[in-house]
């Protein structure tokens, strides 16, 4: 239990820490579908034949489209937005 506070201070203004990013892209998808997140971010992974296992496989290889999917989650969320 003192391993999950110690967690949680150790990024204390990071928004994505504890974020898995397959939640943020179960998120993307149902709240914007396939088709409107390939447009907002035009990947060959979200406009082909898109899967959730291997935009994951992209994502977690290719870092500027991670980070672009990571911005467009906290854009999308409310709290976030200010």
């Amino acid at each position: 239990m003192l391993r999950n506070k110690k967690e949680s201070q150790d990024q204390p203004n990071n928004p994505l820490h504890g974020v898995k990013l397959t939640e943020i892209l179960d998120f993307l998808v149902s709240y914007y579908g396939w088709d409107e997140l390939g447009s907002r971010i035009d990947i060959n992974c979200f406009n082909n034949n898109p899967t959730i296992k291997s935009s994951l496989k992209f994502l977690r290889a290719t870092p500027w489209a991670r980070e672009k999917v990571e911005q467009l989650y906290l854009n999308s969320i409310p709290k976030f937005n200010k």
